[in-house]
């Protein structure tokens, strides 16, 4: 299954940018948007809410919209572009805890990790690293997460993380873990077994580790991100997954696969854990079984964490029917709509969002359809294709391929307890 996010490329007018930057409906939050940014109907840059800042996905053009030539400066200039957006909502770089990084061509994953040093120094965020088929501007796309608070931040290293690794195996703030992307290879050689099961093994091992580390266990995980590249079985994947946490009451989960990982492995890990148990809630529709594998939501205190969601029609006959991306996200939004009302939330609440496309190229006829679902604040959001497009056919039984999952984070206001 294919994924990723769209361009965004209306423009609002000078009286629709106040109300576009003020409080959302339902206590959702603040639109963060720097003064030299081109605001959209599709995504705010950046998002304050429940404690914490939400970037949206972050390329490398300027605010004139020229783009670096090198890549080394296209990196410093995502980057400058994440810190506008974490200052505008009035915090330093110092307050990014957990980032995300799609790269086109992994071999230039040195470069990136040059420039986190200069951004960041000895103070680095957890960090995502995986390697996707195109995004939507040039090499290289960023997000993160920001915490209001600095009390209890803390990164987190197991006693067996290398003290080379340039960002840390989790990071702690006052109430959450963000874990840093965990490969299925051995932590001290990097030696990639050959047997994917053992691959699998040794990810969730290290993930485990990080969890520990903190003083936490794996029941904690609130939200679980598998990467993994096409020599990885998703059967062998989920049965050694399965292994690992309570059926039923699993993370929330985004399975996504992959065109590349860093230092070629073929799978890894990234997530979330809620430091207090008690703040822990699984979230599941009526018209959804008990699953070994992801729970459709987690709470973790007032924020609540969605698996992905494809177009696919649950029940009896269930399956994806609908040929076209922008059908397909129709009965997406729908079954995310089950997750939030099971929740006592709406789509107002929503504050930042990960969408994945078959091709970046659906992405003006996916934003139509997307932009209906969300008020005058709309969520952070990151777009990605992680792989390249597939053959658009049905299959014997008229299920036709998923073209889009979408991803998404929600904080229940004060009034929504």
């Amino acid at each position: 299954m294919k994924i990723g996010t769209s361009k965004i490329s209306l423009r609002l007018c000078a009286a629709a940018l106040s109300l576009f930057a003020s409080v959302g409906a339902q206590g959702q939050g603040r639109a963060i948007v720097p003064a030299n940014a081109s605001p959209n109907h599709f995504y705010s840059p950046g998002v304050d809410a429940g404690g914490y800042v939400y970037v949206s996905g972050q390329g490398p053009r300027k605010a004139d919209g020229s783009l670096p030539a090198g890549f080394s400066e296209q990196v410093k200039q995502t980057l400058d572009n994440i810190q506008a957006v974490v200052k505008s909502s009035g915090l330093t770089m110092e307050h990014v805890v957990y980032v995300q990084v799609y790269l086109q061509d992994m071999s230039q994953y040195d470069e990136v990790k040059k420039a986190f040093t200069g951004y960041f120094g000895k103070s680095q965020p957890a960090q995502a690293v995986l390697g996707v088929a195109r995004i939507p501007e040039a090499s290289i796309q960023v997000n993160a997460v920001a915490v209001r608070s600095l009390e209890g931040k803390k990164p987190v290293y197991p006693a067996n993380a290398k003290s080379e690794d340039s960002a840390p195996p989790g990071m702690l703030t006052h109430d959450r873990l963000f874990v840093s992307s965990m490969a299925g290879a051995d932590p001290a050689s990097g030696k990639i077994p050959d047997d994917p099961a053992a691959q699998v093994d040794l990810a969730l091992d290290r993930v485990e580790a990080v969890v520990k580390a903190a003083g936490l266990d794996l029941k904690n995980m609130v939200f679980v991100n598998p990467y993994l590249t096409t020599d990885i079985p998703s059967r062998v994947m989920n049965e050694h997954y399965a292994r690992r946490f309570e059926f039923g009451n699993t993370p929330a989960r985004a399975t996504i696969e992959v065109s590349s990982l860093p230092g070629g492995a073929h799978i890894e890990y990234t997530g979330v854990a809620v430091r207090d148990l008690a703040q822990r809630r699984a979230v599941r529709p009526k018209n959804m079984p008990p699953s070994p594998t992801a729970s459709p939501c987690v709470f973790a205190g007032d924020t609540l964490y969605c698996s992905a969601k494809d177009g696919f029609i649950p029940g009896p006959h269930g399956g994806v029917y609908a040929p076209t991306t922008q059908h397909q996200l129709r009965q997406t939004m729908r079954n995310q709509l089950d997750n939030l009302e099971e929740a006592g939330m709406t789509f107002d609440q929503v504050v930042s969002t990960t969408v994945y496309l078959d091709d970046l190229s659906d992405s003006p006829v996916f934003d139509e359809v997307y932009a209906q679902y969300f008020g005058s604040v709309p969520p952070a959001r990151t777009t990605v294709q992680q792989i390249a497009p597939i053959e658009r056919k049905p299959d014997k039984e008229d299920h036709f391929p998923g073209l889009e999952q979408v991803s998404l984070i929600a904080i229940r206001g004060q009034g929504h307890r």
